[in-house]
């Protein structure tokens, strides 16, 4: 039996605790002895992490992952007692050379500076949680595995000396980013390893693996990041498709990528051979000097034949070259509606161009460009797996107070930030919710607790004048899914239904909307809502609201709680999921606890 790659790294890892509690609960489960060889315990350990962080379900693996996110920030991120004071002094430096003087950092300033540094790292292991429980992280459960524990270890990695920069208890920097072509080489490394260990009899193979996870990364990335794109200028080229299925091609789909510093994670082996299996792969390559096509630029990654999986570009982020954009449109004509989700994301990113190009040259933006930079309508959208930087930063060049008048159409004293300055000519608020605030004359439209982020959303929908049995029968004939436990709610003697119809104004609100940041309990997020005057849904919204909202956004109807089979207290919510809407239920007791980003459905005024 050939030893597993985690074996040889980690000898210790099959006899730890973790390992020795995953092999009793399988084999309490199967009734089988698992074998006592590293290998069989090893893998009954990643077969209980996959189950945990990589269930196909995706509301079991979200719920998972936000439950072990708060252990993970506790054990990773610095603390404050641990910030050295070399840190603050260089601040002083800084503020120094860019010509501030010489600054006094106050206990306020200090403990702002430590937040803003505890923030980064939390953004920084979001990155790489949310990378290695997505579908586009194809590397097997085991290198996920060590993957993390090994990046935990690590700070920045430094390009001029080509290493990782050791972390500590007072280490500030975030975690190391992301490099996915480096990362999947070396998952490709290991994987020959695994499939037999005699590949270690290469010496080059063998030296690799060897080496000590930062080095080897290291390596790859130093490696990568020299690869620099021969005739950059060039957009001349031709799209060359791999089929799907097919391993040849993806063997010279890995051969393409090689050596060219794409940053895509297509450049190891056996990911561009899980990427084939899984759809279509379509790539851009320019002419080289030669005036052959060899230098990969754009990349489409297909689900099956007929649906686009991701586009990628070679900018960070994987971002699309603005030059490239032009040849993305021809192609994206050929997919149909599928191009056309694609088309807008190329609309958005030349639109954003130009705004950008104004900014630079200080222009005036109008209207239609504010509304579309902070994002009032929809949200820009990009390529890259983050946002478009650019957004952030020419929002940062610009005064939200001068902004929001033009994009609100009213005048600046028509913007209420209180409610001390709320008068009956006000158009506006942005600020903290206060009580009776939706029984003013605001319209809730134009209500927000941050602008643009933190906009209070409205909804209509209309209830009466239909049985229970025809709520279902016309969710069934919409292809809306509707969970046992919702049609339990649905034909309880506590659901019913009004004769007359009548149209309801509804508000979502999120629990930190409501002023708890750090989550609170049913009753008092009902009792918050009514004090700013808004009232419990009738429990017909649920099914109602449903056939009218077809988004996909998870959202909880706040109602009069109803008795489940099993004696405990529901409410309806909302969701999507497998590629269909659902009409749910949610436990919802009074001293039930809700986290700060739960979004709560309200009646406000009648129409």
């Amino acid at each position: 039996m050939e030893k597993h790659p985690l074996h040889l790294k980690i000898p210790e890892l099959q006899k730890s605790e973790e390992v020795e509690l995953a092999v009793e609960k399988q084999e309490r489960l199967t009734e089988e002895k698992i074998p006592n060889n590293p290998n069989e315990r090893i893998e009954a350990y990643m077969d209980r992490l996959e189950n945990i962080f990589l269930n196909p379900n995706e509301r079991v693996r979200e719920r998972n992952l936000e439950m072990v996110k708060n252990k993970i920030y506790d054990n990773l991120l610095i603390k404050k007692e641990n910030f050295p004071e070399s840190y603050f002094e260089l601040q002083k430096r800084v503020a120094r050379e860019q010509g501030h003087g010489d600054i006094e950092i106050t206990p306020e300033m200090r403990d702002q500076m430590m937040n803003v540094a505890i923030e980064d790292q939390k953004h920084s292991l979001d990155q790489w949680t949310d990378y290695l429980t997505s579908e586009d992280a194809v590397y097997p459960a085991w290198f996920k595995y060590y993957a993390w524990s090994q990046v935990i270890k690590l700070s920045q990695f430094d390009k001029e000396r080509g290493e990782f920069k050791k972390r500590t208890d007072s280490t500030v920097a975030p975690y190391p980013d992301i490099y996915r072509e480096p990362l999947a080489e070396l998952c490709d490394l290991y994987e020959k390893v695994k499939e037999d260990n005699k590949a270690l009899k290469d010496d080059e193979v063998k030296r690799l693996f060897s080496e000590r996870f930062p080095s080897a990364y290291a390596e790859l990335i130093q490696k990568s990041l020299a690869s620099q794109i021969e005739n950059q200028e060039e957009i001349k080229g031709e799209w060359i498709k791999y089929e799907q299925g097919d391993m040849r091609q993806a063997e010279k789909l890995y051969e393409s990528l090689e050596g060219k510093g794409t940053g895509w994670c297509t450049a190891g082996k056996s990911t561009a051979k899980t990427q084939v299996e899984q759809g279509d792969f379509y790539v851009y390559y320019t002419n080289d000097s030669e005036d052959k096509p060899t230098q990969p630029r754009l990349a489409i990654r297909m689900n099956g034949q007929n649906k686009i999986g991701e586009i990628r570009g070679i900018l960070p982020h994987q971002n699309v070259e603005s030059m490239m954009q032009d040849v993305l449109d021809r192609k994206l004509n050929t997919f149909g509606d599928a191009g056309d989700i694609y088309r807008e994301k190329s609309y958005d990113m030349q639109r954003l161009t130009k705004i950008e190009e104004k900014t630079k040259s200080n222009q005036e933006l109008s209207k239609e460009d504010l509304i579309f930079l902070y994002e009032i309508n929809r949200k820009i959208e990009g390529f890259g797996y983050d946002k478009d930087p650019r957004i952030e930063e020419i929002r940062g060049e610009r005064n939200i107070k001068e902004d929001a008048p033009i994009i609100l159409e009213c005048k600046p004293e028509e913007i209420a930030t209180n409610e001390s300055e709320i008068t009956e000519n006000t158009k506006a608020y942005i600020g903290k919710l206060f009580p009776n605030i939706f029984k003013t004359n605001i319209n809730p439209d134009n209500i927000y607790t941050s602008f643009p982020e933190g906009k209070i959303q409205k909804y209509e929908t209309q209830i009466g004048g239909k049985t229970k049995d025809e709520l279902m029968l016309e969710m069934q004939e919409k292809n809306i899914n509707i969970s046992d436990y919702a049609k339990d709610m649905l034909n309880s003697q506590d659901f019913t239904t009004q004769t007359n119809q009548e149209n309801l104004n509804l508000v979502r609100l999120t629990v930190k909307d409501l002023g708890f940041p750090n989550g609170t309990t049913t009753d008092e997020i009902y009792k918050k809502a009514e004090e700013f005057g808004l009232e419990l849904c009738p429990a017909e919204v649920g099914p109602s609201l449903r056939l009218s909202y077809l988004g996909k956004d998870y959202m909880v109807i706040a109602m009069k709680q109803i008795t489940d089979r099993d004696g405990r207290l529901r409410v309806f919510d909302l969701y999507w999921y497998g590629g269909k809407l659902v009409l749910s239920t949610f436990y919802a007791k009074p001293s039930n606890r809700w986290d700060d980003y739960h979004k709560f459905i309200f009646r406000s005024r009648k129409s």
